[in-house]
């Protein structure tokens, strides 16, 4: 997993209704492999995280940046990671989280701290939203190449879209 894919992943972390444990396996999809690791104390660890870096995504969407580096900052003071460099294939060298984690929930917070530091580091800190489609307030991560993302999700998007245009319509219809 590169650093990028880190950063979008802790949007659908902090997105994610963890109620239970089947919540959790939910999330992780697709990680198999960690689901018979996962514990009550994990859910916790997790929901006190999400209040913890909401924040974040916060002072971004006002475009705080001292805010948003701060915060994340005291977030990796509070969740120290360790990143090692890996090389599944041959001359494709990338970082992961060091595999010293000792429950899901840590493993969880390192990627994401690490994702959102290396994306804040090289994209800025004004790549964190939330989305602008009312009353949707999930997060997202923008990794387009102008910044241009204001949605969490193309349904939102759509959504937004389509109430725009039946406004203007409107708005034609009654001016006429």
């Amino acid at each position: 997993m590169d650093v990028v894919r880190y950063a979008e992943a802790s949007a659908g972390l902090l997105n994610a209704e963890l109620d239970d444990i089947d919540a959790l396996v939910r999330f992780l999809a697709g990680r198999d492999w960690l689901h018979h690791q996962i514990v009550e104390r994990d859910l916790e660890t997790l929901r006190a995280f999400q209040k913890a870096l909401r924040p974040v995504f916060e002072a971004s969407e006002r475009g705080d940046r001292a805010g948003t580096v701060n915060g994340l900052n005291d977030l990796l003071e509070d969740h120290p990671i360790t990143p090692r460099i890996f090389e599944h294939e041959p001359g494709r060298l990338h970082l992961h989280v060091a595999n010293k984690a000792s429950t899901v929930a840590d493993l969880l917070i390192s990627e994401t701290l690490l994702g959102l530091a290396n994306l804040v580091c090289d994209l800025g800190p004004a790549r964190l939203g939330i989305c602008s489609a009312a009353p949707c307030t999930q997060v997202y991560v923008d990794t387009s190449p102008n910044q241009s993302r204001r949605y969490c999700s193309d349904r939102c998007s759509s959504r937004a879209n389509v109430a725009a245009y039946r406004a203007r319509q409107k708005a034609a219809a009654a001016s006429a």
